[in-house]
């Protein structure tokens, strides 16, 4: 009886999760929902990152990992992304906001494609703008500017 138990409570979370969510726009994020295949965006995000020279600094899958469980749900990808450069950077205006390095890109397979979704720099750095003044500011500026690009490449037909 164990097993029946069992059985059925993971049969209604994979048939729960295997029904992609849309992601809403939020405050702070950029959200677009596409036709793009998410096996297809993420390859385009890889490369658009290394055209626009920057670092893919990390990556986590859930549904990567859920496959190497037995579970199958929507594909979901989070990508960190960051420089060096950016880095010295950051951390010579603001000790504290180093704990949002690397800048993540958030990619969710839907129903009729994937969404490319992230936090703008502006947005994950707001909380040190006071400690981190002039200088935290032009960079999460520039680097809204070169996340942007990196999308729209992604996101390019």
């Amino acid at each position: 009886m164990r097993f029946v138990i069992s059985g059925l409570i993971a049969l209604i979370l994979t048939s729960t999760l295997a029904v992609a969510q849309p992601l809403a726009p939020r405050a702070g994020w950029q959200v677009f929902n596409t036709e793009i295949a998410y096996s297809d965006l993420v390859s385009r995000l890889e490369a658009a990152i290394s055209e626009e020279k920057m670092g893919l600094v990390t990556q986590a899958s859930a549904s990567a990992g859920a496959k190497a469980q037995g579970f199958d749900i929507p594909g979901n990808r989070v990508v960190g992304v960051y420089r060096n450069d950016y880095a010295r950077r950051m951390l010579e205006a603001s000790i504290a906001a180093g704990i949002e390095a690397p800048i993540r890109f958030y990619i969710i397979q839907n129903e009729n494609g994937a969404t490319l979704s992230w936090k703008t720099p502006s947005f994950v750095f707001a909380p040190y703008m006071e400690e981190g003044g002039d200088k935290l500011e032009a960079l999460a500026a520039e680097l809204d500017e070169v996340f942007a690009k990196i999308a729209a490449r992604a996101l390019a037909e």
